[in-house]
């Protein structure tokens, strides 16, 4: 009986299997190339886009799960936009929130429901345009929350977890600086040899012309735009240095060594991804490629005040859950939300850094809050394709306290 690596380099006909994994080109919030379209526009660019490309009719789609979490009206925005661009109504739509892992959960949530029988096939999107719903105050809270000793860590903002994190485990400034250097770099380079070109779908946006305040489109604005083809990333720095970073001012003063900065954590974006997931069966059955089979997918909790590190918890919950161990893996990518939890990730808990990110991660290329979670998956898959290995591993941090990582093969 075979285990370990082996088993699940196996081929099953009720695998879940995924024949489409694609992203936008990420764009800086309120900058960027999207910073004038609604969040409906953007999710309809998209929707258009990905439904000339998975190559299925889209009345065979059994559900829809989008991972999105500011938009105050998600349900209405994801389920109209669809419609919009023109899947068919017969199509369900639902939205998914665990914050930053609100893409992997679409993904995990549409495997298992094909794993179960309720669909046959399933779209799972992750998205946030940042631009267009910037990050809302909280509610106040309870005082039963206040007053708990662990549930009162839950009001604070990430930036006050990131401190808590290179302070606890003692990441320096400096490492930090360094890493979100090297995220940069080897951006950069990857962008530069034309290595994510095959992950990224153009989409079509609508631009304000040049010189005209950024609307969002959500002002009501009814000044003309234009249609630009947006094909790559705008966030990258090619010529970061660590030097360079240690001269940004601390965003956390108040908070920790005030550590964390504007040049070491995730930059705020706007994005989408789609992961076109079906059973093996289903997927022979119309003649598609195969790209990949997804394994497992696994969450985590820990600590609110250092939810950085939920990796950590999330990773090795989903490799005893696919019979593996971190040898086995070829490629991880895990989403730099700050430079201290990476540096935690690479330093003390030991992912490899050559098969870490090895393109870059969100210090460079952003964090759309629901987006990252799909985005990994195109990217890593992307890569191992590249490389001709086979397994991928993919996690971040959740705000609140929590990781979630997945697991998958790449067949391609």
């Amino acid at each position: 009986m075979t285990s370990g690596r082996d088993a699940l380099l196996q081929k099953n006909p009720d695998d879940v299997v995924i024949t489409w994994a694609k992203r936008t080109p990420l764009c800086k919030a309120r900058k960027g190339g999207y910073k004038d379209m609604s969040t409906q526009e953007l999710l309809i660019a998209f929707f258009k886009g990905a439904k000339e490309e998975i190559k299925i009719d889209p009345s065979l789609i059994g559900d829809i799960t989008v991972g999105m979490v500011l938009p105050p009206k998600a349900p209405y925005d994801a389920r109209a936009s669809a419609i919009a661009a023109g899947f068919p109504d017969s199509v369900p739509v639902q939205v998914i929130n665990r914050f930053c892992s609100s893409g992997l959960m679409a993904v995990g949530n549409v495997a298992n429901q094909i794993r179960n029988q309720e669909i046959e096939i399933g779209f799972a999107v992750g998205f946030e345009s940042m631009s267009a719903t910037p990050d809302r105050a909280p509610e106040a809270f309870a005082d039963e929350i206040l007053n708990h000793p662990v549930a009162k860590d839950c009001v604070h903002p990430m930036g006050w977890t990131s401190e808590n994190v290179s302070k606890d485990f003692n990441i320096t400034r400096e490492r930090m600086d360094d890493l979100a250097a090297q995220s940069h770099q080897r951006a950069h380079a990857a962008q530069k040899s034309g290595r994510f070109t095959d992950e990224i779908m153009p989409i079509q946006a609508l631009q304000l012309p040049s010189g005209a305040p950024a609307t969002g489109s959500n002002s009501g604005s009814k000044q003309e735009r234009v249609r630009v083809t947006i094909s790559q990333d705008d966030g990258i720095r090619g010529n970061s240095t660590k030097e360079a970073l240690a001269k940004i001012r601390s965003a956390f003063p108040q908070w920790g060594n005030g550590t964390t900065t504007g040049g070491n954590a995730s930059q705020i974006t706007d994005g989408v991804a789609g992961v076109l997931l079906m059973s093996r069966r289903k997927a022979e059955e119309l003649g598609l490629p195969i790209l990949a089979k997804h394994v497992c997918t696994s969450v985590a909790g820990l600590p609110p005040r250092i939810m950085g590190i939920g990796p950590a918890y999330a990773i090795p919950k989903a490799l005893k859950r696919a019979g593996i161990e971190m040898s086995d893996v070829d490629l991880f990518e895990v989403n730099e939300a700050f430079a201290s939890m990476f540096g935690y990730l690479i330093d003390q808990f030991g992912l490899p850094h050559d098969r870490t990110n090895v393109n870059g991660g969100a210090i460079a290329l952003g964090h759309p809050l629901g987006c990252t979670g799909a985005r990994i998956v195109a990217t890593g898959l992307s890569e191992l394709r590249k490389r001709k290995q086979k397994i991928l591993v993919t996690s971040m941090c959740i705000g609140l306290g929590m990781g979630a990582a997945g697991v998958f093969v790449n067949e391609a």
